[in-house]
């Protein structure tokens, strides 16, 4: 990511995803359901391949996960990215 690159995540409650905007421009998502457990489970990541390389995956998991702490849920990490994030994180696991 460069400094001048404008980057956010967002929620798209209705699409079920979490995505990751450069520039107003979606260059990322990881899917999600919310199941009546209280577990939230991510099966699925994609970046872009022109927005790869830069940190993006990692950025949107991680204010995904915290979206889901701050929201009371448990994750469930079917998603081998998110599963790896969690590994790497040891923050992030106590959601998981």
């Amino acid at each position: 990511m460069s400094a001048s690159e404008n980057v956010r995540v967002r929620r798209d409650a209705a699409a079920g995803r979490f995505e990751i905007l450069v520039d107003e421009v979606v260059a990322g998502y990881t899917d999600y359901s919310d199941g009546t457990d209280g577990v939230r489970e991510f099966p699925h990541t994609v970046v872009a391949s022109e927005f790869g390389g830069r940190g993006l995956a990692g950025k949107l998991v991680g204010e995904a996960l915290q979206v889901t702490k701050d929201e009371g849920l448990r994750v469930r990490p079917s998603c081998s990215f998110v599963a790896g994030y969690i590994d790497k994180h040891p923050g992030s696991a106590e959601v998981a």
